[in-house]
């Protein structure tokens, strides 16, 4: 009679210390299966000249940021002065992944609250995010000389996160070889 009892109170108890376990954690960390692989290739028009393509090969050899943005994006707006003061600082090229948007809108967009991108390219269909594990704009990839993400950053870029997370872990990939 006590085991039947027992058997549920357990069952529950095991249930509350995976709830409880999984409040202790971050949803900003999101572990990407792409870290520490090559970026997934991709050859895509410039939203400024969309007779121009450029893909991870132009990249090669430069440790770069890909920062996922839109015009509809509110989150975009928030981390967009952010990207300006990290473009004028010219640490590392920024290049823009324009995502499921138009290209007036997107042009409108960056007229009205400057341009941060070395480059910004067109993903109107979205698979390129599709395949850089993109859920949710904005979201920001490091990725190294060889093509390698090295960090992904979920949400928009702070200035604590550029301060504390970014800027250290493109030092680090500057010095490597």
């Amino acid at each position: 009679m006590k085991a039947k009892f027992l058997v549920p109170l357990a069952l529950f108890l095991v249930l509350v210390g995976f709830l409880g376990y999984g409040l202790t954690l971050n949803p900003r960390e999101v572990p990407s299966p792409l870290v520490d692989k090559p970026a997934p290739e991709f050859r895509l028009a410039t939203l400024a000249a969309p007779d121009t393509e450029i893909g991870l090969a132009d990249m090669r050899g430069q440790v770069w940021l890909l920062n996922v943005w839109a015009s509809w994006c509110v989150s975009c707006r928030q981390e967009h002065p952010v990207l300006m003061q990290f473009a004028r600082d010219n640490v590392v090229p920024l290049v823009g992944l324009n995502y499921k948007d138009t290209r007036p809108e997107a042009l409108g967009w960056l007229k009205e609250h400057g341009d941060p991108y070395s480059v910004s390219v067109v993903d109107a269909d979205g698979r390129v995010g599709i395949d850089f594990g993109v859920y949710g704009v904005p979201e920001t990839f490091l990725i190294d000389r060889e093509g390698v993400v090295r960090y992904k950053h979920i949400g928009p870029v702070t200035p604590e996160a550029v301060r504390d997370v970014l800027l250290p872990k493109i030092a680090e990939l500057s010095r490597a070889s």
